[in-house]
């Protein structure tokens, strides 16, 4: 009995993160056809309130777009940029679960990108959400 909601629990979470990928690919592949390309892309189960730090280096004169959706249990996303210093650098201000930042790298260095699970929907445990960096 145990091991069967176990089981249920692990494949409900990971519905989660597939819908969340099978949203953030649907942006990658429209920014195919804009001449963007992919610099990496995870997802993730988050709990309201949770986050995920992801260090990435950025090169210089590349323009950055740093994407996230999550799934219909999340209902804000926001993503913050942050040198390697710590220090911000830009955030996702707007209450959606599909954000997105912009950034041209003026010299190639290190950086994270904060991903929060902000707010959830409802009775909402936890949500999957996908991230992505693309670059031209």
């Amino acid at each position: 009995m145990l091991s069967s909601l176990v089981l249920a629990l692990s494949t409900a979470a990971l519905a989660d993160e597939a819908a969340a990928e099978s949203c953030l690919k649907t942006k990658i592949w429209e920014g195919y056809n804009s001449g963007w390309a992919v610099r990496t892309a995870t997802a993730a189960t988050l709990a309201k309130a949770e986050h995920r730090i992801y260090l990435v280096t950025l090169y210089a004169g590349n323009e950055y777009k740093i994407m996230a959706c999550g799934d219909t249990d999340v209902s804000n996303v926001d993503l913050v940029l942050y040198d390697s210093l710590g220090n911000e650098v830009m955030r996702d201000t707007h209450r959606d679960r599909e954000p997105s930042l912009s950034y041209k790298a003026s010299a190639t260095d290190t950086f994270y990108i904060a991903v929060h699970a902000t707010e959830l929907n409802g009775q909402a445990v936890k949500g999957g959400v996908a991230t992505a960096v693309t670059y031209k």
